[in-house]
């Protein structure tokens, strides 16, 4: 599916090229030798994101930030020559095929789909809301064009509406214009993101079970930060709004409550059952963009085996698609099994 990557000035590389067989390959080496970023490189050359930065500034290679540079990834990807560059000045630039594309949502609409899994993902079940918001996030983008524009729209009227409130006199119009936006984008994502938690949870909790070889049930509950209706809560927290000067009702407030065999998976599950919680909510994540986009991603995995013991690294390699391409970063490979290339990064 991605069969070369370029980089250029990106994190700590100053150039690299790589190839990629059909079915994937194990990079392998020590600790801040880029395994990582390379990966990030893929998901930013497939997605435009980069599941470790908010922004795109923090990944241009430190000794290029002075000189006021950028970085380049391109690579061969589902049969295309995809390019992307970005400068502090100019930010995005966008190619396929040689060919400049203006909008991001015209790249992303033709390229591809990846899951990250990496050792931070035990924060989905521990951390806090945001982290399963961005989950929620990062599949929907992928799904559905118009779940991305509303919600970059909802962020930024999310924080047009705050700067309103924060006035020491209310400039009342404005703020019912921004409202009637945050209502409208607002209910998109809360729709979306309800059915999303309806169709991720029956895969979660059967990958659960296929990982830990046991019967664990997984229950995952949307829990909408707009109530029952967003309007209405708007209109109830109107005086909070005032005093703290920010908006406390919405889908900036969304989260989703988490069980195991019907208790609290933060509190109750052990530490090995909520990394095998997180492994499974990534691989309902892969299941769900294969039934219902109709590709199958690629999978990411950085450095997840070393906290997880023989029995359930062999159970997740097993659950991942026999089919899938599956870009692998690890210290060691003793129990890599043959069907992977290995890149060794003291080489490169």
């Amino acid at each position: 599916m991605i069969s070369t990557l370029r980089l250029q000035n990106f994190r700590c590389f100053d150039a690299l090229a790589l190839e990629f067989p059909e079915a994937g390959a194990v990079m392998v080496g020590a600790n801040a030798q880029g395994k990582t970023s390379i990966l990030e490189a893929v998901c930013v050359l497939v997605r435009l994101q980069s599941p470790r930065s908010k922004g795109m500034g923090s990944l241009v290679m430190v000794d290029a930030v002075p000189a006021g540079g950028g970085f380049g990834v391109a690579g061969e990807c589902w049969g295309s020559e995809l390019q992307v560059r970005y400068a502090p000045r100019k930010g995005v630039a966008m190619k396929v095929d040689d060919e400049a594309v203006q909008r991001q949502s015209d790249y992303l609409r033709g390229g591809g789909l990846v899951v990250w899994m990496g050792n931070d993902d035990l924060q989905l079940v521990r951390g806090s809301g945001s982290v399963r918001r961005r989950y929620l996030d990062f599949l929907g983008c992928q799904l559905d064009p118009d779940y991305r524009d509303n919600l970059h729209r909802y962020a930024r009227v999310l924080k047009a509406r705050n700067i309103l409130l924060k006035d020491r006199v209310v400039r009342e119009d404005e703020l019912a214009a921004y409202t009637e936006l945050l209502v409208r984008h607002g209910e998109f994502l809360t729709n979306a993101r309800r059915e999303l938690v309806l169709s991720l949870e029956p895969q979660t909790s059967e990958s659960q079970s296929a990982v830990s070889a046991c019967d664990e049930r997984v229950g995952m509950e949307y829990v909408a930060g707009s109530g029952d209706d967003l309007t209405t809560s708007l209109e109830m927290t109107r005086e909070r709004e005032r005093r703290q000067g920010q908006t406390v009702a919405g889908p900036h407030r969304d989260d989703i409550r988490l069980t195991i065999n019907g208790m609290a998976a933060n509190e109750f599950a052990s530490e090995g059952q909520q990394r095998t919680m997180a492994l499974s909510l990534k691989l309902a994540q892969g299941e769900l963009l294969h039934r219902q986009a109709g590709k199958m991603p690629v999978y990411l995995l950085d450095d997840i085996f070393g906290e997880l013991d023989t029995e359930r690294r062999n159970a997740l390699m097993n659950a991942l698609p026999g089919e899938a391409q599956k870009l692998i970063t690890t210290t060691n490979i003793d129990w890599m099994t043959d069907e992977f290339s290995v890149i060794k990064m003291e080489e490169l």
